[in-house]
């Protein structure tokens, strides 16, 4: 796959609504899909272009600073996801859960099974990445939501999902959203960090685990995302470098070899390309989706 050059949507000139095309017939779930223009509903988009339908899932409801406005969306932005995603063709449905309740994950799998029928493709994008802040401010609370919603959840995701597919055969993938913080450190996100380092070694042990089924894990690493949270990081992160936004976005572009951070459609376009029947042979990896700033 080559990257599209910059300011280009990968989406762009694509035919609008769901197609007969490599994902159709597929049901899939997008975790933390809920908020207008955020990475979930970016992928949501392509995977029913591509002809899935698409289960979006968020919290539905905000609550202090473990799930905030800017971090979560509540069911009334979620429904509006949804709305936006129908004006766009896509068939789409959705679910609410509080992942770091394992019985709330374990009934909205139960819910889909029992409505859908089947479960074809999981994308583990929900994560916390607004607790941020020094090491040695860290609360016990912020670090276990954080490793709750970013690692847990993915894996119990993940091991329902693997029930679901293997009991009605066929295969399936899981695409788990990770990070450059998977592969990298980044100060102020030490929690963070460690729930992506974390995420991609699971990604490999499930994937060895579950290849006897045809059922492929694979993990997207993306650098920074300006959607809305990401507008959140960059705030904080500036002030915590001592820099304007500005000159932070610069620093940021000028480190990156294709010269911009990522669109939502970047990793959009791999996560489709993942799910596809093109990927069959492909599980285990952690791929990079930076422009070239993280190549390991």
């Amino acid at each position: 796959m080559t990257a599209a050059p910059s300011g280009v949507d990968p989406l762009a000139g694509r035919p609008e609504g769901p197609l007969a095309g490599p994902l159709a017939g597929k049901v899939a779930l997008v975790t933390g899909a809920g908020r207008r223009g955020g990475l979930g509903e970016a992928i949501a988009l392509r995977l029913g272009r591509d002809g899935a339908h698409v289960v979006i899932h968020d919290r539905g409801a905000v609550e202090g600073d473990i799930a905030p406005a800017h971090g979560v969306a509540a069911a009334d932005e979620l429904e509006a996801t949804a709305a936006g995603l129908r004006a766009e063709g896509i068939d789409v449905s959705t679910a609410t859960a509080d992942l770091l309740s394992e019985a709330a994950i374990d009934a909205m799998f139960d819910r889909l099974a029992q409505e859908r029928g089947r479960l074809d493709i999981l994308v583990n994008n929900a994560g916390i990445g607004y607790l941020f802040g020094a090491l040695t401010e860290m609360t016990a609370d912020h670090l276990d939501a954080v490793l709750g919603v970013n690692l847990r959840a993915a894996v119990l995701a993940t091991r329902n999902a693997a029930r679901l597919m293997i009991a009605q055969g066929g295969g399936g993938r899981v695409v788990n959203i990770a990070s450059q913080a998977g592969k990298s450190g980044f100060a102020f996100a030490t929690a963070y960090t460690a729930s992506k380092h974390g995420l991609i070694g699971f990604t490999r042990a499930a994937a060895l685990e579950l290849a006897e089924h045809a059922i492929t894990v694979n993990a997207i690493c993306p650098n920074h995302v300006t959607t809305g949270l990401g507008s959140w990081q960059n705030d904080f992160m500036s002030k915590a470098r001592g820099q304007s936004v500005d000159d932070y976005l610069a620093e940021m572009r000028q480190r990156i070899p294709l010269g911009r951070p990522g669109l939502p459609a970047d990793t959009a376009a791999l996560a489709a390309f993942l799910c596809s029947d093109e990927a069959a042979y492909m599980t285990a990896e952690a791929i990079n989706v930076s422009g070239g700033e993280e190549y390991h």
